[in-house]
């Protein structure tokens, strides 16, 4: 009897001990970061990025930790993720509704010793995949396996069609919409339209490499390119015509960022040859969680006179300009310019205070840009009739043209307590 009671005792002091010393993270008592996010417009924002900024969080709290952090609204989790490699440093999160003329006052919970793990849905992706085991012949890859990387500097052999790079370059997408660049000397932007919100580039180009121009279970390769500016391609506005960045001394690709609500891909052009210099130009673009926006960020090594991005220009699309008493316009054309000859709008929006002039070259509509110390910054966008819950008709899409031109002018306020 004497041994069950001391057995029973120590039985309740280990219980005791694994309730009290094992806290799940709600019940620790973690530091906290108090965050103000103020949306002082009038309309509704949907999954709404923030950006709390790196160095502001560590001149904060220097105990920081990066890989142990959850955001809470209320009770309610916001998902989140860290970024470390990429032009927005720091927490990101996806916030589901701000509404119109409302604070909301979110806290940032960390442990500064140990990794927390968070799992949330993946809603966008980046990616970049090539062959290995075969090799070139004539600037064609004969044989091998596409593997995903997360860095490629592109060998002198390759060009388009080399059939080496899965798509012909790499990719991004959200949860409504995809996008891919030649990795070439076309450099073009091409749009993948999607009828599901799932993933689906790890999808694309595995079977007879280029079957996304028919459509498939999860969409298809809506825009025809060619030599145009396709949607948001990178060039300067030389001679009355829009050149893309095509003579290069050689090409580096990486996914800086792929994460669950923000993803992200750095381009280096090196030594692209404008005739009156050389020059070097890096290209970050990025799109997050619930957006069709993909946002180019651009920085040339050398002075440039100009750049330059653009739409298609295609005879059953028809033009629209907008952005009126905004700081941001927008160059866009909607109709049945898709290859699946459905309804498609597409668009560049542009900050208005840089913008030389809107014209075209007869392949494209362009927009020229003046840089800042060699930089700039604009966003394109797709949008198809067959997404889920997609714009059906020209006076939709223009209402939501006019609502992006708003929030990206009258961005939202960001606050550390």
């Amino acid at each position: 009897m004497r041994e069950f009671r001391i057995y029973t005792v120590l039985i309740f002091l280990i219980t005791v001990n694994f309730i009290f010393g094992c806290k799940t993270v709600e019940e620790k008592n973690l530091p906290t970061i108090y965050l103000n996010v103020e949306n002082s417009t009038n309309i509704n924002r949907k999954d709404a990025l923030v950006v709390v900024d790196e160095e502001e969080i560590l001149n904060r709290n220097p105990d920081f930790n990066k890989n142990g952090f959850v955001v809470y609204n209320g009770e309610e989790e916001v998902p989140s993720q860290y970024n470390s490699g990429d032009q927005e440093k720091g927490v990101l999160l996806v916030i589901p509704l701000v509404e119109e003329n409302s604070v909301l006052n979110l806290r940032i919970e960390y442990d500064p010793e140990n990794d927390l793990e968070t799992t949330y849905p993946k809603r966008t992706q980046a990616e970049l995949s090539h062959k290995f085991d075969g090799h070139f012949e004539n600037r064609k890859y004969v044989g091998g396996e596409f593997y995903n990387v997360n860095e490629l500097h592109v060998p002198l052999e390759h060009t388009d069609h080399s059939w080496f790079i899965r798509y012909e370059g790499p990719g991004w997408e959200s949860d409504m919409v995809g996008y891919r660049f030649y990795l070439d000397w076309r450099n073009g932007v091409d749009v993948f339209g999607k009828t599901v919100s799932e993933p689906i580039l790890q999808l694309v180009g595995q079977d007879g490499f280029d079957s996304y121009h028919e459509m498939q279970d999860w969409g298809m390769d809506v825009l025809k390119v060619g030599k145009t500016l396709g949607v948001g391609s990178i060039a300067t506005f030389i001679d009355g015509k829009a050149r893309r960045v095509d003579v290069t001394d050689s090409l580096f690709a990486a996914i800086a960022n792929n994460g669950p609500i923000y993803s992200s891909i750095l381009t280096k052009y090196y030594g692209w040859d404008l005739g009156y210099t050389k020059t070097t130009i890096t290209s970050n673009i990025s799109i997050h969680a619930g957006t069709r926006l993909t946002k180019q960020e651009l920085h040339s090594s050398e002075s440039i006179e100009n750049f330059a991005t653009g739409l298609i220009k295609d005879p059953k699309a028809e033009l629209l300009l907008g952005g009126e008493g905004e700081a941001y316009g927008y160059l866009a054309t909607y109709g049945k310019q898709s290859l699946n000859d459905d309804l498609l709008g597409i668009a560049v929006i542009f900050p208005k205070e840089r913008l030389i002039e809107i014209t075209d070259d007869g392949l494209s509509h362009v927009v020229v840009l003046n840089p800042i110390k060699q930089r700039i910054t604009y966003y394109f966008l797709a949008a198809w009739e067959k997404e889920k819950d997609g714009i059906k008709s020209k006076e939709e899409f223009v209402d939501y043209l006019e609502q992006v031109i708003e929030e990206l002018s009258h961005p939202m306020k960001i606050s550390l307590n």
